[in-house]
């Protein structure tokens, strides 16, 4: 009797552990993503998109991280960009422009800077090394600082653009409609550079997604198979984006061959001078000055298209003259950066010159460099 008592006892207590132990597990897991459908949640949090604790962004089950052959430059600031669809849904395949996405789609950017002084949390490092900034497919914030996370939302009604900034905790990421300004240092072999980070407001996140100048509709950029056609280091394993976003059922419609792939624009050893400057250009500029873009009346058209060299910008003219000439005749004079509008304005920081115009407070070094040297390179004359 007391040895059936005991076992039976014993039984009921390994039950009980075992429920005790799964409802830790239960608690520990976080809310799924939330869809709004309406409305602009104040914080972050409200989409459970991803997580933090203080010491890890981490993402939520189906959010998927992706990168970019080249990316857009925002000031020297390092993206961990995630992709989230509603159980069921898939995005359509398209060959040159972004893909069809399906209502309840969220795709995340979160802007981040390695840090470069432990006694001024302003310092941050410019660099492209981001081989301390991953905990998993998360970030590492002792490591790393937080700036803004960035949402594109796929409503019934088309995108909405959402921009959230972190706070000093980097905890919590609040909403800010009308944009912010962040103070920050860069540092890099022993100089410092103070700038300005500008979190765009509402109407800026439009200026450059709605890259149609005719619908005006906001679309995402980054998104398409030129510039996700690359290997991806996942948690479980290094494979190529596009083929991964198929097998978990986030694609449909990719081929088995002849899929565009953009070049790595640091990726001397393996592409092209032209074809790391053009991706370069297209992901930067492409947005904006193409056939159909906000600055098709420019005629300078710099997406990765078949264009003619007087759209590449080879001995054109600008529209109109002013301080974004540089008191220049021509948006390349082939073998010439000097006296190249393009150039000129991609090396100033003058609101009244630069370009791009939105986006960043301080000039690309890098960029300008290989912009040079592709000029540089170029045969002809405008005489």
């Amino acid at each position: 009797m007391q040895s059936r008592l005991t076992a039976r006892t014993v039984r009921a207590c390994f039950v009980s552990i075992l429920l005790a132990l799964c409802l830790a597990a239960c608690a520990r897991q976080p809310a799924p993503v939330r869809f709004h459908a309406e409305g602009n949640p104040p914080k972050l949090s409200d989409w459970n998109v991803v997580t933090s604790d203080g010491k890890r962004l981490a993402l939520n089950a189906g959010v998927v991280p992706f990168d970019l052959n080249t990316p857009l430059f925002s000031d020297y600031a390092h993206k961990l960009r995630t992709v989230w669809m509603p159980e069921g849904k898939a995005a359509q395949y398209h060959a040159s422009e972004s893909f069809d996405f399906p209502v309840g789609t969220i795709l995340s950017k979160t802007f981040y800077y390695p840090k470069a002084d432990p006694a001024n949390r302003d310092a941050v490092a410019r660099t492209y090394d981001q081989s301390g900034d991953h905990a998993g497919e998360g970030l590492d914030l002792d490591n790393v600082r937080m700036i803004e996370t960035r949402l594109l939302v796929r409503r019934e009604a088309g995108w909405i653009a959402l921009a959230y900034v972190w706070n000093a905790e980097q905890t919590e990421a609040e909403l800010a409609r009308t944009g912010d300004s962040v103070p920050l240092q860069l540092v890099a072999d022993g100089s410092r550079q103070d700038f300005t980070y500008q979190v765009p407001d509402q109407n800026q996140c439009a200026g450059c997604h709605a890259s149609n100048n005719t619908t005006r509709q906001i679309v995402p950029l980054g998104p398409k198979a030129r510039h996700l056609d690359r290997d991806y280091a996942y948690a479980d394993g290094s494979r190529n984006q596009l083929a991964h976003l198929a097998a978990l059922g986030y694609l449909q419609g990719l081929p088995a061959e002849d899929v565009p792939r953009n070049a790595d624009w640091q990726d001397a050893a393996r592409a092209s001078l032209d074809d790391r400057a053009r991706a370069y250009l297209d992901i930067n500029c492409g947005h904006c000055h193409n056939a159909q873009g906000p600055a098709d009346t420019s005629g300078l058209w710099l997406d990765v298209g078949k264009h003619s060299p007087r759209h590449l910008g080879l001995c054109k003219p600008p529209i109109a003259a002013g301080p974004g000439t540089g008191g220049h005749r021509f948006g390349i004079v082939p073998g010439k950066p000097d006296e190249s509008i393009l150039a000129f304005r991609m090396d100033s920081d003058d609101p009244g010159v630069m370009m791009p115009e939105l986006g960043r407070d301080v000039v690309h070094e890098e960029g300008v460099a290989l912009i040079r040297d592709w000029i540089s390179a170029m045969e002809g004359d405008c005489n």
